[in-house]
């Protein structure tokens, strides 16, 4: 079985020019934990995840104008949609993070989380 088998394809993307405040929003929004950062060709350039957002809580009036790329993480923990899973398994307890980019020729296809992957050895054994 290979990530593209159980990755979540409804991909939520943000911009690094888009503001933390609209970024958060999305994020609670939608239940999720972490974004990727991608440029208008929809290509990965970073990640946010909440606890990056929560430092700029504590700046009065920073946060709703504060941009993503101040903000995102620039080194980004990948997975291609042709890996097995286990080697995703690996990669997130190796780097100790909870999801991973899903990208295939420089672009966001996809995310494949801790959850997806907890769930495929569950419905698998």
């Amino acid at each position: 079985m290979t990530i593209k088998d159980i990755m979540n394809a409804e991909v939520h993307m943000v911009m690094p020019q888009d503001t933390l405040e609209k970024t958060l929003s999305i994020m609670e929004s939608k239940h999720l934990n972490g974004l990727p950062v991608v440029n208008e060709e929809k290509q990965l350039v970073g990640i946010i995840v909440k606890a990056d957002i929560y430092r700029f809580l504590s700046v009065t009036g920073h946060y709703e104008t504060c941009p993503v790329e101040w903000a995102m993480s620039k080194d980004v923990v990948t997975v291609m949609p042709e890996e097995t899973v286990e080697e995703a398994a690996r990669r997130l307890r190796k780097h100790n993070i909870i999801g991973m980019p899903v990208v295939e020729n420089g672009r966001v296809i996809g995310m494949i989380s801790l959850e997806n992957i907890v769930d495929f050895f569950i419905s698998n054994h």
